[in-house]
């Protein structure tokens, strides 16, 4: 899959633009806050109809304007897909080949991408929130029905959490309907951890085969998947969907204590281990970002094996994050592969040396000049 051009309107700091893509390696050249941050942002939107920086999509729309359109011609195996997004007062509206489509959930997939930025080295050293945001964004676009089931978890966690406050003050009495919610939080939880691990196990696979070149058969990448749910690897939805609903009622006068659902999905965690220790914890800074890069390259493989198509990668000044040798990991390992966007202030080094024939933009102010080929 590749994406042809791109055209926005009041996106940003863009007031008018429209580009064309060559279906490799695309290069944004220019110094901070010129705006090769808001076009790699404006592809990730187009995706998946929300920021990866921001949950405020006022913040999207250019100064003093009230909507901002996104679009985008799609190529994928079976043809060409134009896709239209726009923000605005009234929400977001969303069309895929010039159809508006009913539900957010049923446009995104089309347009599948993997965003890498320094803060993604955070997938491995930060909160456990991070690496949930992580698992749902990304197996979100690979599975419409996981999708599904994380949109109507977290309808129920937020009805639930409030009927548990209402007991908690004692403005509501009736265990029955709290018993209802629970049932139905833990059907919709058992699926989400259920898809997790199967994910996490193929992501694995990728990721170690990813580490073990990195690292020159020096070290072995290993996943833990970290919930309350014991067994769960090993078991059906329906028992992780038992299994949870015991835990609920042993747990319910401590949730009504604590006005709070204290276990399940949203909950969960993610460890990683190199050579049996936990990196989050006891790993080098180089391990970390090996790590990180790792398990970003092996996405690209999973969506492939998940969807029938390559992703569109996102490569946000993440060079000058890594050294040399792994640079040229990430650059061998994406040539002539998938569609890429770099952002970097220079291109030169490693970068300059391995990719190949690349279409370069310099970004200024908000308008971009194509480069003459060298």
């Amino acid at each position: 899959m590749y994406l042809e051009n791109l055209v926005l309107h009041d996106f940003r700091n863009y007031a008018d633009l429209t580009i064309n893509f060559s279906q490799g390696v695309n290069v944004l050249l220019g110094e901070n806050a010129q705006g090769k941050t808001n076009l790699l942002e404006a592809i990730y939107v187009l995706a998946l109809t929300r920021s990866h920086r921001t949950a405020n999509d006022k913040e999207l729309i250019r100064w003093q304007a009230t909507t901002a359109t996104l679009q985008g011609r799609l190529h994928k195996s079976t043809g060409a897909v134009p896709l239209e997004l726009e923000l605005g007062r009234r929400g977001k509206r969303a069309k895929v080949n010039h159809l508006e489509q009913a539900k957010l959930s049923q446009y995104v997939g089309n347009l599948n991408v993997i965003v890498f930025a320094p803060e993604d080295l955070s997938i491995v050293k930060g909160a456990p929130a991070v690496r949930r945001r992580f698992m749902d964004m990304e197996f979100g676009q690979m599975s419409p029905k996981y999708l599904y089931n994380l949109s109507q978890y977290r309808t129920i966690l937020k009805q639930r959490n409030q009927y548990l406050r209402q007991l908690n003050r004692q403005q509501a009495k009736d265990k029955v309907y709290l018993g209802v919610l629970s049932d139905q939080l833990a059907a919709f939880g058992a699926e989400i951890i259920h898809k997790r691990l199967q994910l996490l196990q193929q992501l694995e696979k990728w990721a170690q085969a990813v580490h073990s070149e990195i690292t020159q058969g020096q070290e072995q990448l290993t996943f833990h998947y970290v919930t309350q749910v014991p067994t769960a690897d090993q078991t059906s939805v329906d028992h992780i969907y038992q299994t949870l609903q015991a835990l609920y009622q042993q747990q319910q006068a401590k949730e009504i204590f604590q006005g709070t659902t204290l276990l399940g999905p949203h909950r969960d965690d993610l460890q990683f281990g190199v050579n049996g220790k936990n990196v989050q914890t006891f790993g080098s800074q180089g391990q970390q970002r090996t790590t990180a890069l790792s398990v970003k390259l092996a996405e690209i493989d999973l969506m492939k094996a998940e969807t029938g198509e390559y992703p569109v990668l996102l490569l946000d000044d993440v060079l000058s994050e890594l050294d040399a040798a792994r640079q040229t990991h990430l650059l061998t390992a994406i040539q002539d592969k998938v569609q890429t966007f770099l952002t970097t202030p220079s291109l030169d080094g490693v970068a300059r040396k391995l990719i190949n024939a690349p279409k370069v933009f310099e970004v200024s102010h908000g308008t971009l000049h194509e480069e003459e080929p060298h």
